[in-house]
């Protein structure tokens, strides 16, 4: 009898197994090869369920947003206002071991996504995945007159967003400790508090 295989769950097998090559060993080993390895398959097995190593790029991009689409909605949980935009962007700025390693690999992708055709399941982990949800958590905070009711909420969900890039691209280039990395936040937020 034929064994049945999940194919979602295999992709997503696939896709795991190229992040965990890429942060323990760099992005310049990440290849088929090496996927394959990693998984104790055959390379060409890894083909039944991409097209392409293009394509084992994206999932692994989608795989990074849904482990910390996972972590928002853990760490955000009765969470309102600014608790709720701290908490967060600590799962999306480099502040633990996770998120470090994280962001290495992320930023590692960066360059090979930009040159891909987009796909409409295409999801590179980005701010704007999570743009919603700041923007409420930014909403709730001037409700609550956490924040002046002035509060440019729009400007400041642009800058949330440069510098969630920024400080993940400064983390790869010069490491920097987590209260660094929150100093910019808390820098960004400190002339609305109310």
């Amino acid at each position: 009898m034929p064994r049945i295989v999940d194919h979602d769950e295999r992709r997503r097998q696939i896709a795991e197994a190229l992040l965990t090559v890429a942060a323990r060993d760099g992005h310049e080993s990440v290849s088929s090869r090496a996927v394959a390895k990693e998984l104790g398959v055959a390379t060409g097995s890894l083909w039944h369920y991409f097209d392409g190593f293009d394509d084992v790029i994206r999932a692994a991009a989608a795989e990074v947003t849904r482990r910390t689409d996972e972590r928002i909605a853990a760490a955000t949980t009765g969470l309102r206002g600014l608790a709720r935009l701290d908490a967060l962007m600590r799962e999306v700025l480099p502040v633990d071991e996770g998120t470090r390693t994280e962001a290495r690999v992320v930023v590692g992708f960066w360059g090979r996504l930009a040159t891909l055709a987009p796909t409409p399941d295409a999801s590179a982990p980005t701010l704007a995945t999570w743009q919603g949800s700041i923007q409420a958590a930014l909403q709730e905070a001037v409700e609550d007159a956490e924040l002046r009711s002035d509060t440019p909420t729009d400007a400041l969900m642009a800058l949330l967003r440069s510098i969630t890039y920024g400080q993940q691209i400064v983390e790869v280039t010069e490491p920097q400790p987590p209260a660094a990395h929150l100093a910019v936040l808390d820098g960004i937020l400190s002339p609305w508090r109310a």
